[in-house]
């Protein structure tokens, strides 16, 4: 009888771990699920955007969003197999992208996220989908900043997890201008930059071309860009490190948008009179290493 129960029990505990060890299993190709499969099997994505961007990521009082990188999201989700209504849409500041990629709160990120090292070293990039340039922006009656060396004793915008202010005063490799005397005025956002900007407590904002049209555009007169480009900004698609099939669908999709004359569609709808020269040509992908 004692070893029917110790065989019984040795049986129940055998059982138990086979059990445990399938459901960890099972957890760990739950985890290891990319996007691309994620998208095929369950029609739905998470995609964090900007929700404060005018023409390229905006949250519009009726609940919509309109903009460049809206555009490009739903079109990237469409050649994934996901239609515009498996699309959540989720904010994401320069501050928090990364996080939320590795924490999995977001399946992409298209976010005027500029492709760096540093950036890479901590998710996978598709793309890029765009390639804009740094500029600056002023207020329309300034006419003291015409090109970017004329920052020199202002006050510029330092937005939070954004590295534009580095490439105005800081030394190579991270800075561009390496402008001495600058005064950094720190925002949440850029959206906050240009309230700043408005109210008189900063100078200039410098940042992606894109980004400065748009808000130029929504504020007709309120503001002008120098036209004085001195980077180019690589806009990628963040991917949750590691995610190599993604990232191939990704750039897949881009090359096929700019082929198919999707991308010189929504950039015309979105930039159309703001005096960007719009780039429609496919941009080189960076690979998926």
């Amino acid at each position: 009888m004692r070893f029917k129960r110790f065989g019984a029990l040795i049986g129940a505990g055998l059982a138990l771990s086979l059990a445990v060890s399938a459901c960890g299993s099972d957890k760990e190709k739950t985890e290891a699920k990319t996007v691309v499969q994620k998208a095929k099997e369950d029609k739905k994505l998470t995609i964090g955007i900007k929700f404060d961007q005018p023409a390229l990521g905006l949250k519009k009082p009726d609940g919509t969003f309109a903009g460049f990188d809206v555009d490009v999201a739903r079109y990237i989700a469409k050649q994934l197999g996901v239609p515009e209504s498996g699309i959540t849409f989720k904010e994401t500041t320069s501050a928090n992208r990364e996080s939320f990629l590795g924490g999995g709160q977001v399946d992409l990120v298209v976010a005027t996220y500029s492709i760096t090292d540093a950036r890479k070293q901590q998710i996978t990039f598709g793309g890029p989908y765009y390639v804009a340039h740094q500029d600056t922006m002023v207020k329309a009656s300034n006419s003291s900043i015409k090109k970017a060396q004329d920052l020199k004793g202002k006050k510029l915008c330092r937005a939070a997890g954004s590295n534009s202010f580095r490439r105005v005063t800081e030394p190579p490799p991270d800075g561009k201008l390496n402008i001495k005397g600058v005064t950094l005025v720190d925002a949440n956002s850029y959206s906050d930059c240009v309230s700043k900007l408005k109210a008189g407590a900063l100078d200039a904002v410098s940042t992606d071309d894109l980004i400065l049209a748009g808000f130029a555009a929504q504020q007709p007169g309120q503001f002008k860009v120098i036209n004085d480009p001195f980077t180019d900004e690589k806009y990628g698609v963040g991917i949750k490190k590691g995610d190599k099939e993604t990232c191939e669908a990704v750039n897949a999709a881009i090359q096929k948008m700019y082929t198919d004359g999707s991308a010189k569609t929504y950039l015309e709808k979105n930039f159309t009179g703001t005096g960007l020269k719009l780039n429609t040509t496919v941009p080189q992908m960076e690979g998926c290493a």
